[in-house]
């Protein structure tokens, strides 16, 4: 049996409209991806802008997987929370900072400096003024500016 010329009309509508939908939503995925200089400046913000919290959704959420490295080992080779001190927040940040740092070429011993130094404040957040903490974060710092570019 032929098909009417108002069904064939109509199906070339729908063939249309699903196939510009299709160009618009890969046009937008495209789109989404941010370029190298906007990938730096997010970054920054992550690492340096937001408070502890604040990148701990954001990590959570993670925006730009596929060009922001979220990976984490934690503490690496040290316990994520010493004597009850939960750092592992801290370690997730820092591990960010050094894994996307390397990732966008961008890592020297002066960003490394920074990258540390927001580690060590980071750490002194979670100790809230215990002084117990504090000397166990000067030890975890002192650590990463050891051994962390090994």
């Amino acid at each position: 049996m032929p098909t009417s010329p108002l069904r064939r009309l109509a199906r070339g509508v729908v063939i249309t409209a699903v196939t510009s939908a299709a160009v618009v939503v890969g046009a937008g995925v495209a789109a989404a991806d941010l370029s190298p200089a906007q990938l730096q400046q997010t970054t920054d913000s992550y690492l340096f802008s937001q408070s502890l919290d604040q990148f701990q959704s954001t990590r959570a959420a993670r925006p730009y997987a596929n060009q922001l490295d979220w990976s984490s080992d934690g503490c690496s080779n040290s316990p994520d929370n010493p004597f009850g001190f939960n750092f592992v927040k801290a370690c997730y940040r820092h591990d960010f900072g050094y894994r996307n740092y390397k990732r966008q070429g961008r890592f020297n011993e002066s960003t490394r400096l920074n990258i540390d130094n927001n580690f060590k404040s980071d750490l002194y957040k979670i100790c809230a003024g215990n002084w117990a903490c504090n000397r166990t974060a000067d030890i975890y710092y002192a650590a990463v500016r050891q051994f962390g570019n090994s």
